[in-house]
């Protein structure tokens, strides 16, 4: 299946990352307890980690032919220098179970190395296991490092993973 990668731009990319959410809406009713809509979308595009530099941050879309199916952001300087951190990184229901997340991933961790990063670093959360054994199958492992966040109405519980780059 062919696809195009390309950075997200809130002004022309908001409406599509909306509509995204709204076709895909099964990540955020199981972390947060409701679907997304237009606020969650703009969050997307504003969100940023503590010590990261606004002017190094990528917000990836996955399209499959015109349609957005997957997006990803990528952070640098988090959770230390020379770290970078994925945010965020899922698939619509219709694109998964075909590599095309292995190939998103590819891109990101090319950003990553590029941008010279010496490791990059996730969270996921207990309540996502296909997602994590996702990311283990892909090489990141646990460090160690878990807690509890309340999402939207909920609390859950993420592991912070890694993958030495």
């Amino acid at each position: 299946m062919t696809f195009t990668i390309r950075n997200l731009d809130v002004v022309s990319d908001l409406s599509k990352v909306e509509a995204f959410y709204a076709a895909a809406p099964d990540y955020w009713e199981a972390a947060e307890g409701y679907p997304p809509g237009f606020d969650k979308a703009k969050e997307f595009f504003e969100e940023i980690p503590p010590n990261c530099d606004p002017k190094q941050v990528h917000r990836l879309g996955l399209f499959l032919g015109e349609q957005l199916s997957g997006i990803a952001d990528l952070f640098f300087g988090f959770p230390e220098r020379g770290d970078a951190y994925i945010g965020l990184m899922m698939l619509g229901p219709w694109a998964r179970n075909q590599g095309t997340g292995r190939n998103f991933l590819s891109y990101v961790e090319g950003l990553a190395r590029t941008g010279g990063a010496k490791n990059l670093y996730l969270a996921v959360m207990t309540i996502n296991p296909k997602g994590r054994a996702f990311w283990e199958r892909e090489g990141f492992t646990a460090t160690g490092l878990s807690g509890v966040s309340v999402v939207g109405k909920n609390q859950q519980e993420l592991h912070r993973l890694v993958k030495p780059l």
